[in-house]
């Protein structure tokens, strides 16, 4: 199970009034308003200029998170369908959940494919053409059910729901995750969906990325300023993080259709998701890790970073136009990992027990029957073993060594005699 609490990577929100309550409509651009100009990553991400190519028709963008608001003149004919996994929401998904961070996934969700007004003003989002699904889930308190079984439900749900990326604004603080999670996330990549997920914020508490951010194949985002510059409240740093987007000074809608100013990962996941949108929809055969590979490979670099990758800011700063146009050839794997392979590694099963074959007993034939036992003779007299390995042995030995020494002796005497013999007499 997952040992810490799970964290949304929102760090401020500051409520404004909404500019603009129209009915959604053709989605004209108006740069002049205030309040599409205060959208500074659409020029700054050049995602004005993929416009030119598209705005994400024919794409859908899963939001698993406190449910999309109902709000028509943002997400009039943009949510096209939702659940609650949280066992506390209702059934489309589209009541916000949590008293303090309700209004989460409306920010998300517009962020990604808002309408903005039909004059071309008003907030708008990276992919104001794609469709969005609501999947409700409840943090902490705010729900019924495990934290890990609502993702892994809202994820598959998502999968056979249509969507072609998903997601997901939140952390839990905490480099594993429940192996449950791996069969989801595993559902989703063998579905072809891209998987956008927020690298956590130091002003939440976040000081290295956490799951879902550290799982194989997802795209991590990491967070800048207004400059370009890695954010030090409203990002973190990992080895894990693909790519940086704005994450600080972002404007979202409500659930009660206001404006407010927030700042957090939670808001440059996203920015990154609608890139997606538009990179599928202006590129309708393209496969998920071509668009992950797209994103990070045409990424604006940034002075000083690492290179391929920095923990701070990934491939770089995310370009949607280039994304868009680069000639790049596909990619035979998910440049961002590959979950099946570190599952493989690192999940092994237990090995099944083995089928033991059937012991077949081995007839040992009969032993032959023991000699009779003699009748004991007297002590004093030799048995056939005695005279066998005692009395013979001796005097095999005995006899030469007696013949020897006899030798010797009469040796010994000639010589005596024979030099008394010799010796001079006085």
């Amino acid at each position: 199970m997952l040992r810490s609490v799970v964290a949304i990577a929102a760090v401020t929100a500051s409520v404004m009034l909404l500019g603009a309550t129209a009915t959604p409509g053709p989605v004209p651009d108006d740069p002049s308003d205030p309040v599409r100009a205060s959208e500074y990553w659409l020029d700054g991400a050049r995602i004005r200029e993929a416009w030119q190519t598209t705005r994400g028709d024919g794409v859908t963008i899963a939001v698993i998170d406190t449910g999309i608001g109902i709000v028509p003149a943002t997400f009039g004919d943009a949510v096209i369908g939702g659940t609650d996994v949280s066992g506390t929401g209702t059934p489309d998904g589209r009541t916000p959940l949590g008293a303090i961070d309700g209004n989460h996934g409306s920010w998300v969700a517009s962020l990604a494919a808002g309408r903005g007004a039909p004059d071309g003003t008003g907030m708008i989002g990276v992919a104001p053409e794609a469709n969005l699904l609501s999947i409700s889930v409840g943090f902490g308190a705010a729900a019924a059910v495990p934290f890990t079984e609502q993702v892994a439900k809202g994820m598959r749900w998502a999968v056979d729901n249509g969507a072609d990326i998903i997601n997901l604004s939140f952390t839990t603080n905490t480099l594993d995750w429940d192996e449950s999670w791996d069969d989801a996330f595993l559902y989703a990549f063998e579905h072809d969906v891209v998987v956008v997920v927020a690298a956590g914020n130091r002003g939440s508490g976040t000081s290295i990325i956490g799951a879902p951010a550290t799982i194989p194949g997802v795209l991590t985002v990491g967070g800048v300023d207004q400059t370009g510059t890695a954010s030090v409240e409203a990002s973190t740093q990992g080895i894990t993080i693909g790519i940086s987007a704005p994450s600080e000074g972002l404007l979202g809608v409500s659930a009660d259709g206001k404006l407010a100013s927030w700042s957090g990962t939670s808001g440059a996941a996203p920015i990154v998701a609608g890139i997606a949108a538009l990179i599928r929809s202006a590129h309708p055969d393209i496969k998920a890790i071509d668009v992950i590979n797209r994103i990070i490979k045409t990424a604006i670099p940034v002075d000083g970073a690492e290179k391929p990758s920095d923990p701070l800011y990934g491939y770089g700063l995310v370009d949607a136009a280039a994304a868009i146009d680069a000639d790049l050839p596909a990619v035979d794997k998910n440049p961002m990992g590959d979950l099946a392979e570190w599952v493989r590694l690192f999940r092994r099963a237990e090995a099944e027990p083995q089928t033991e074959a059937p012991i077949t007993p081995v007839e040992i034939p009969p032993l032959p029957d023991a000699d009779a036992p003699t009748e004991p003779g007297s002590p004093l007299l030799p048995s056939a073993d005695s005279l066998r390995y005692g009395t013979l042995p001796l005097v095999a030995l005995t006899v030469p060594g007696i013949l020897i020494a006899l030798g010797v002796t009469a040796a010994a005497r000639r010589i005596r005699s024979a030099r008394s013999l010799r010796a001079p007499k006085p």
